[in-house]
C-alpha cells in the first residue's frame, strides 16, 4: 500500500515510505540501525485514515550517509525540512528507542510541530555520565540492533544470525522483508548493514551528552511500554511522568520491537490513542 519516494533536502537525500489514502499527518521514526520499512504493518493498518510518512533517517536505509552530521540537531533539521516539503505545519509524531529521545528533544524545541507525541520504549532519556563512554566498544558488540552491522561472509550467514535476534523472533514474512532491506553487499563479497559506523559513533556520543526531557511538555503523549522492553522500572518512568503533563502509558505484549514481533496489539493500541486524540 505504500510508495517509496526520495526528496532532496539541502545537502542530503531522504528516502521515505508514503501511505496517502488519508489526510491526517502521521510521521513514523525508526530506531537506531533500522529503517522506515519497520513500520509497514502499522502503515498498512492505519493507511486508510492517515497520511503516513516513514523516512529512512540519515545514515540509515537508502538515505544519504554523509561523513559527519549525526547529531540530534542534524536530524531535527532534516525532519523540519521534510515536514515543510510535505506542507505539514504539524503532525502526530512517533519515535522508537533512540528516535523517541530525538522526538522528545524536538517536541521541547518546536512543540508547534506536534499534534501528539508517541514514544515507543525509549532508550535512556537522561544525560549519561561521561565515564559511560568507555563501555561503548562493548555495547557495539552486544546490542541486538548493532550486531547485524557485520560484515558477514555471505548473506546466508547474516540471515542465520538474524533469526536468533529479538527483533526477528518468529521470522515472519514482515520480519524477513525488514531484514532483507536492512542489508547490502559489501566489498569482497561480504554482507552487512546499510547503517554506517560514523552514524553509530556520533549518535552514541550525542545520546550521552543530551537530555531528552528538560522542561514540561503539554502535548498529548502516549508511552508504549512493551512487556519485555527496556523500561521496566518506576525509576525509568519517572522522567516521563515528571515532564510529560498529558501522558498515557500503555503496556503491550512483546519486546523492544513489539511492532515487529507482536504487530496486531501494538497497532491497535496506537490506533485507539490516535482516534481519541483526534476526537478531543
Amino acid at each position: 500500500m505504500f510508495v517509496r519516494k526520495t526528496v532532496n533536502l539541502e545537502t542530503i537525500q531522504l528516502s521515505y515510505l508514503e501511505w496517502h489514502q488519508g489526510q491526517e499527518p502521521l510521521l513514523l521514526l525508526h530506531g537506531l540501525a533500522d529503517h522506515g520499512l519497520v513500520w509497514s504493518s502499522l502503515g498498512d493498518d492505519l493507511g486508510s485514515d492517515y497520511h503516513i510518512i516513514a523516512p529512512d533517517l540519515r545514515g540509515h536505509g537508502d538515505s544519504s550517509k554523509p561523513k559527519t552530521g549525526y547529531k540530534f540537531t542534524n536530524y531535527i533539521e532534516d525532519l523540519d525540512r521534510l515536514m515543510s516539503y510535505l506542507g505539514w505545519t504539524s503532525a502526530h509524531i512517533l519515535g522508537h528507542s533512540w528516535s523517541a529521545k530525538l522526538a522528545a528533544i524536538w517536541a521541547t524545541q518546536q512543540p508547534h510541530r506536534f499534534k501528539s507525541l508517541i514514544l515507543i520504549d525509549p532508550f535512556f532519556i537522561n544525560k549519561m555520565p561521561s565515564l559511560f563512554k568507555i563501555t561503548f566498544p562493548v555495547l557495539y558488540q552486544v546490542l541486538p540492533f548493532l550486531k547485524l552491522m557485520g560484515p558477514f561472509e555471505n548473506y546466508e550467514i547474516a540471515e542465520t544470525f538474524a533469526r536468533q535476534l529479538k527483533q526477528y523472533q518468529g521470522w515472519t514474512p514482515l520480519q524477513e522483508q525488514v531484514f532483507k532491506f536492512a542489508m547490502e553487499p559489501k566489498s569482497g563479497g561480504q554482507w552487512g548493514s546499510k547503517f554506517v559506523i560514523q552514524a553509530r559513533n556520533e549518535i552514541f556520543e550525542d545520546v550521552m551528552k543530551c537530555a531528552g526531557l528538560t522542561q514540561p511538555i503539554e502535548i498529548p503523549t502516549l508511552f508504549i511500554k512493551p512487556q519485555k522492553g527496556l523500561n521496566r522500572t518506576q525509576w525509568q518512568l519517572n522522567p516521563y511522568q515528571t515532564y510529560l503533563k498529558n501522558l498515557q502509558i500503555k503496556e503491550v505484549p512483546g519486546n523492544h520491537w513489539a511492532f515487529l514481533v507482536k504487530p496486531e496489539p501494538f497497532n491497535q493500541t496506537l490506533k485507539e490513542f490516535l482516534e481519541k486524540t483526534r476526537e478531543s
